[in-house]
């Protein structure tokens, strides 16, 4: 098997957004398709493809989050691999790229941090800070996402959102919750958008990573949709340890594989 066909890589832009935001998820895959071709590891790979989506304002992440009721902008992100680590950050402020600090809890022993907590340990660790202005769009629900696997079969998933416009200062939905909106195993890799409340309550990562146990990752993401009423929109991408990428949602959700 080449280089090509063992390494893989998928990213979404959101469930909600339109075709018009695809040229920031493509420039995403890119980057993180380069690492891996590369020999670069599964988990820089979907770093390095959410930070240009961070920085990207037409989506829902970093530089374009959305404004809350106080008029704050507070990120989360999470990252996950399939060794088992984890690490997220949730109402982050100040920091553009929070999918980095994110990552530097994954070979700490706390594994989530949250506000200013989460600010007080990104300073401690270098990351840069600023003001977050935001995105002045009226409504977001959404958020950016990467798997991806390399060349030596490890899996990495990565999430990151700006949350949802005028929803309370605090709100946490789906995107830093393992099992809700990621999950990363030794077989798969799973990374939800949509509705972060539905999600959550779905355990939905962790549902669908489950099902491929016992189906194709296709068939999984399928049954994943068919858990909501077409009403809730949702977004599902996927990879395993064979196979391509993939995604699927039941609404409008620019995505691309590699």
């Amino acid at each position: 098997m080449s280089r090509i066909e063992e390494i893989g890589l998928v990213c979404h832009g959101g469930a909600g957004h339109s075709a018009k935001d695809q040229p920031g998820v493509e420039r995403a895959a890119d980057v993180g398709f380069q690492i891996l071709d590369a020999g670069g590891s599964a988990l820089h790979a979907v770093i390095e493809s959410i930070v240009v989506m961070e920085d990207d304002p037409k989506l829902n992440a970093g530089t374009g989050g959305r404004i809350r009721s106080d008029g704050s902008v507070q990120l989360d992100a999470s990252v996950a691999t399939s060794d088992g680590r984890f690490g997220a950050v949730m109402c982050i402020e100040e920091i553009p790229n929070p999918v980095r600090v994110a990552a530097d809890l994954l070979d700490l022993e706390v594994n989530i941090l949250a506000g200013s907590g989460a600010l007080k340990f990104a300073k401690e660790r270098g990351h840069p800070t600023q003001d977050v202005v935001g995105s002045v769009q009226p409504l977001a629900t959404d958020t950016v996402g990467a798997v991806a696997r390399d060349v030596d079969g490890r899996l990495a998933v990565a999430s990151s959102t700006g949350g949802c416009s005028g929803r309370p200062t605090g709100r946490i939905g789906d995107t830093a919750l393992i099992g809700a909106g990621l999950w990363c195993d030794a077989h798969v890799a799973i990374a939800a958008t949509g509705i972060g409340e539905a999600i959550t309550l779905e355990l939905l990562s962790f549902r669908v990573a489950a099902e491929v146990q016992g189906t194709n990752l296709d068939s999984a993401l399928q049954m994943g949709l068919d858990r909501f009423d077409s009403s809730v929109e949702v977004g599902l991408i996927g990879i395993s340890i064979s196979g391509p990428g993939l995604g699927r949602a039941n609404t409008k959700m620019p995505w691309t594989s590699r």
